[in-house]
């Protein structure tokens, strides 16, 4: 399975926007100097001069490359055109799912800066006569400084700035530890079966609590979709969890069980270590802490209902909007467990279109095609059945053998099955 579009690689972890000389040699530049010694690769304008009213191709660059801003809204920030307009390009990227914003007001009142009063009100009528002529951009920024004034982030008039600084730096840290799984090298029909599964996913729906099985054979790519689904959505939740293999890490259900428990608490709960003494109080402490938490949980590879009743019993032990996302060879074990059969989702084999596009994709050898005949192809897609993990197996025994070695390695084949293949 593959995708057609590609990621655009993150540059920056952490954008930071603010106005002023005082605010960077003081708290921004705290903030900097806090992010960068753990790590995070932190971008900040370094341009000190009065900048014009458009935001250089630069500024626009490392916004689209960063995964997320901080927007620290000083008395100052509504004053400058182009912090504005580094708003709007902020919030725009935003709204497209493309950035992580966190607004901090630092020494002003979050409604001065959501519907602009006192030092914001009158900065913005200062525009309005200097951008008469364009009163949609006013506007524009305007709507800007709602949609941000509105989001939850952090309010300092006066205290412990390190401290809060320390709860930024934790915060930003945390999200970050969440990083996009690794799907596979190539991907082929990914981006179809994602829409799909995602429509039954219902994210609009913010109340309800839903597990949704995927089944399918063995290899058929389960656990890719899955894996692809959860990077697409795992940021709409305020914590997630990608428990792989769950049937043969549970072989001593006792123990293996309990640390699968261990697991999922640990990682929605921002790395948090829990020491569980039974799968009973396992199943306990996850309902507690979970219930009310919306929550991404993948169980991958289930194959007996003790550890769904382990893991995931009902939809009462998590919160509002959570989605328990279920894969299985064994689809009675999702009915058994539930789940409604409109919630189950068949993944099916490659199409031959797809098969043959997977297949050319592994048979490579840096840029030189393997010169093979289309009826050993043809023998080999055959031989796959539109299985993905067959297929990729396979190719990679034969890629780089000649046509003869093809010949007599798929000859065996045909007489005796391949053990991993099948």
């Amino acid at each position: 399975m593959a995708s057609s579009s590609s990621k655009r690689i993150r540059t920056y972890d952490v954008f930071l926007s603010f106005r002023g000389m005082d605010v960077r040699n003081n708290f921004v530049g705290h903030l900097y100097t806090a992010l960068d010694q753990i790590g995070i690769n932190t971008y900040i304008d370094s341009e000190e001069l009065e900048k014009g009213e458009q935001i250089t191709a630069a500024l626009m660059e490392a916004i689209e490359e960063s995964q997320i801003a901080v927007i620290v809204f000083s008395e100052n920030y509504a004053s400058s055109s182009f912090c504005l307009n580094e708003l709007m390009k902020i919030m725009g990227r935003m709204q497209q799912k493309e950035l992580i914003v966190w607004p901090v007001f630092y020494k002003v009142e979050p409604r001065e800066v959501r519907t602009p009063r006192e030092i914001y009100e009158e900065a913005m009528a200062i525009h309005e006569v200097k951008f008469g002529n364009d009163l949609n951009k006013v506007k524009r920024w305007n709507e800007a400084l709602l949609d941000t004034g509105s989001l939850s982030g952090w309010h300092f008039t006066d205290g412990n700035e390190a401290e809060l600084i320390q709860h930024i730096v934790q915060k930003i840290s945390t999200q970050l530890d969440q990083m996009p799984l690794h799907v596979a090298k190539y991907l082929v029909g990914i981006d179809s079966r994602v829409q799909q599964l995602k429509t039954i996913l219902n994210l609009q729906s913010k109340d309800d609590v839903m597990m949704v099985g995927l089944w399918g054979q063995g290899g058929v790519g389960k656990t890719t979709l899955a894996r692809a689904t959860y990077n697409v959505v795992f940021r709409e939740f305020h914590g997630s969890s990608f428990l792989e293999r769950v049937g043969e890490k549970s072989s001593n259900i006792s123990n293996d069980l309990v640390a699968l428990q261990e697991k999922l608490l640990s990682e929605i709960l921002s790395g948090r270590k829990f020491t569980i003494h039974s799968v009973g109080k396992g199943s306990r402490l996850i309902e507690n802490r979970l219930c009310k938490k919306k929550v991404l949980i993948i169980l991958d590879d289930v194959d007996d209902e003790c550890q769904l009743n382990a893991l995931a019993r009902n939809c009462k032990w998590f919160g509002k909007g959570s989605r328990i996302i279920i894969t299985t060879r064994d689809r009675h074990l999702l009915t058994t467990h539930g789940v409604h059969h409109d919630h189950i989702y068949e993944v099916k084999v490659l199409q031959n279109g797809e098969t043959l596009h997977l297949f050319r994709k592994h048979a490579f050898l840096g840029n030189r095609k393997i010169e093979i005949s289309s009826n050993l192809v043809d023998r080999v897609l055959n031989y796959a059945r539109g299985l993905p993990l067959a297929l990729v197996v396979l190719v990679s025994f034969l890629c780089g053998r000649g046509e003869r070695e093809w010949k007599s390695i798929l000859q065996k084949l045909s007489k005796i099955p391949d053990k991993k293949n099948q």
